[in-house]
């Protein structure tokens, strides 16, 4: 399965790569949002980790940008702005479930496990 990962902070890219790269994932990360435009538009990834608060921008808007592009792109968001607002921003945007920061090892496999089996929680 390919993977990117969309998130200004280096550690949590590498953190998430290593997780998707051990769940036999093809892994990819950017760190902005422009950035980001280019590495969808190469590879068509099934799943996007989408960081919420990025440099140029925020990832709850760019995630309707990446259903109207790609509809078949998972997306997940990872952020420690997790409020009732934001949530309800990312889901109208089109995001298919939500972690919020600091997240565990096992909610990333969940979350993958949820969008590859199909059967992703309610937000």
């Amino acid at each position: 399965m390919k993977t990117l990962i969309i998130d200004d902070e280096i550690d949590i890219c590498y953190l998430l790569s290593g997780i998707l790269k051990q769940k036999g994932c093809l892994t990819n990360y950017v760190n902005n949002l422009a950035d980001a435009v280019v590495a969808l538009r190469n590879v068509t990834p099934a799943v996007v980790f989408l960081d919420n608060h990025l440099p140029d921008g925020f990832g709850a808007d760019f995630a309707a940008a990446i259903k109207k592009d790609y509809p078949g792109t998972k997306i997940i968001m990872i952020t420690a702005y997790d409020t009732i607002e934001d949530r309800q921003q990312a889901i109208g945007n089109g995001v298919d479930l939500f972690i919020p920061k600091p997240f565990s090892k096992e909610a990333i496999i969940n979350a993958l496990a949820s969008v590859q089996s199909g059967s992703i929680p309610q937000l």
